[in-house]
């Protein structure tokens, strides 16, 4: 691969119009995921949402590690998460120029993906059991423990991308770190919090499902985290490349460009009562 990526000769509006195919792709599959795992009609229905749960987080894991490595991915560097292009920004590895164009064009294949996901698969995607993948608490979660452990689960995972950053053959390692702390996300949080660290994996579906009301929670704690992540990330004085000068993924050595390749977005079942449909 040459020194100079291709993507540092992209216009910004074209490497956002990358950000918008790849969060669009990312939440078409989440709806899919769910909609075959959770429609009661599904031949691959599980009934058991502990072992959905799981069993989206590994997919939810791989399809993101996927999405990162594709061109659309190598030429925007994958963020498709409005929290990481902050984070990444607020680490100084992402100019400021850029940030708006990126968490627009997340936010709109957010709701693009969900409502294709609805054109494709119809009248499944609407039911209550599947709810467009929007993503609910756990009853007994009240908002202040929602908030907290969205904002800490997204912190976390902006500390393990500045750990990879600030090594020379670290970011060969982005996307399956990714991949892998996301699944981990999922495990942990999706059956309580519903580990969704991404404001555009709830927007789209959360609007067209009509479940609202803790929507601000999930738009605003991942990026509010995403900056406690960064600002701890600069505590523990890690240096690495500025805004302009980065290695691409699959990369040998770095070159000018505006931005890295790590992505925090994923897709995975909303939370449901196990005795009972959530309307």
């Amino acid at each position: 691969m040459s020194t100079v990526p291709y993507l540092a000769r992209r216009p910004s509006l074209a490497r956002a119009a990358d950000e918008f195919v790849l969060a669009t792709a990312m939440l078409f599959i989440a709806v899919t995921a769910v909609r075959w795992l959770r429609d009661p009609g599904s031949a691959l229905y599980v009934a058991d949402l502990d072992v959905a749960i799981a069993v989206l987080g590994a997919f939810s894991g791989a399809v993101l590690t996927a999405l990162i490595l594709t061109a659309p991915g190598r030429r925007s560097g994958g963020h498709m998460n409005p929290a990481v292009t902050v984070s990444l920004w607020l680490m100084g590895t992402f100019p400021r120029r850029r940030v708006l164009p990126y968490v627009l064009a997340q936010l709109a294949g957010s709701a693009a993906g969900a409502g294709l996901a609805r054109l494709v698969w119809g009248r499944p995607v609407a039911l209550p059991s599947v709810g467009y993948a929007a993503i609910t608490p756990a009853p007994s979660w009240q908002p202040v423990s929602v908030f907290l452990a969205e904002a800490g689960g997204m912190a976390a995972i902006v500390l393990v991308v500045g750990f990879l950053l600030a090594r020379s053959r670290g970011t060969r390692l982005l996307p399956y770190a990714i991949g892998l702390s996301v699944a981990l996300v999922i495990a942990l949080l999706g059956t309580r919090s519903g580990g969704s660290v991404n404001p555009a994996r709830q927007l789209g579906p959360a609007v067209l499902a009509g479940r609202t009301e803790d929507l601000w929670i999930y738009l605003v704690a991942p990026v509010l985290g995403a900056a406690l992540g960064a600002r701890l990330d600069r505590l523990l004085g890690r240096h690495r490349l500025p805004a302009g000068v980065t290695r691409v993924v699959g990369s040998r050595s770095p070159g000018p460009a505006d931005s890295f390749a790590p992505d925090l977005a994923h897709g995975h079942a909303p939370h449901q009562k196990p005795t009972s449909a959530p309307g």
